[in-house]
C-alpha cells in the first residue's frame, strides 16, 4: 500500500551548491538519494514531495558542506505478505511474468497464474491457459497477491516479490470483466427462473 510519510534526516548539502535556494537544493539531495531506495522499516521510497522544516546547519570541520536537519514529505510504497496489488506486465518468459509495481517489479511465476497448465507464446509474448485460452501479455494490467517477500536495502534490484492469481477475485483486468460478466448472466437466469414460476 502507498503512504505519505512524514520524516526526518540529516542532509549534507554539498560545498558548490551553498549560493542555491536552500529548499531546492535539499529537496534535490534527498531525492538524489532516496527515491528508489528501500528501507525495511519504512518501505520502498517512490517520491520525495516537500521540504517541511529546515533546521540550523552544522560545519563540520574539514569538510566544506553544511549539514541540515530536515524534516520532508515522502511517498512510499510498503508492501505486506498477503496484500492485494495492481500492477502492469511488462515482461513475459517461460516461467513467468513480471509485473511493475512502479518502483519495483514483482515475479508471477507460471505456476501461479491459472490452476490449468500454461504455454508460452514467445512470439506474441503471452502466456496462454491450455482450457480457457484465457492469456496474459505485455502490458495487460492484473491483480495479485503477495506471496513471498523479500526486500533487500543494499541492492534493491536483488529484492525478490512473489504474486499469485490463483484465487478467486485475481487476475487481469480483462479476465476479472469477463468473470464479472458471466456473475450477472447467472444472476439474470436466477432471477427469470423465480419470475417464471
Amino acid at each position: 500500500m502507498y503512504y505519505r510519510m512524514q520524516l526526518a534526516d540529516k542532509v549534507r548539502v554539498p560545498p558548490h551548491r551553498l549560493g542555491e535556494e536552500l529548499s531546492r537544493v535539499i529537496l534535490d539531495v534527498l531525492q538524489e538519494q532516496l527515491e528508489a531506495s528501500i528501507d525495511k522499516e519504512i518501505g520502498i521510497f517512490i517520491a520525495i514531495t516537500k521540504v517541511l522544516d529546515i533546521g540550523e546547519g552544522e560545519i563540520v570541520p574539514g569538510d566544506g558542506a553544511v549539514y541540515y536537519d530536515v524534516e520532508f514529505e515522502a511517498v512510499v510504497l510498503r508492501l505486506t505478505l498477503q496484500e492485494i496489488v495492481e500492477g502492469l506486465t511488462v515482461e513475459t518468459t517461460s516461467f513467468g511474468a513480471f509485473i511493475s509495481l512502479g518502483p519495483i517489479d514483482a515475479m508471477l511465476h507460471v505456476s501461479q497464474i491459472s490452476d490449468e497448465y500454461i504455454n508460452y507464446d514467445e512470439k506474441n509474448s503471452r502466456l496462454i491457459c491450455q482450457e480457457s485460452k484465457r492469456f496474459i501479455g505485455v502490458g495487460d494490467p492484473v491483480r495479485a497477491r503477495v506471496v513471498t517477500l523479500s526486500l533487500n536495502e543494499r541492492e534493491p534490484r536483488d529484492s525478490k516479490i512473489g504474486l499469485t492469481m490463483r484465487q478467486s477475485g485475481l487476475g487481469t483486468l480483462r479476465w476479472l470483466e469477463e468473470d464479472l460478466a458471466k456473475e450477472k448472466d447467472k444472476e439474470k437466469e436466477k432471477g427469470g427462473e423465480r419470475g417464471g414460476h
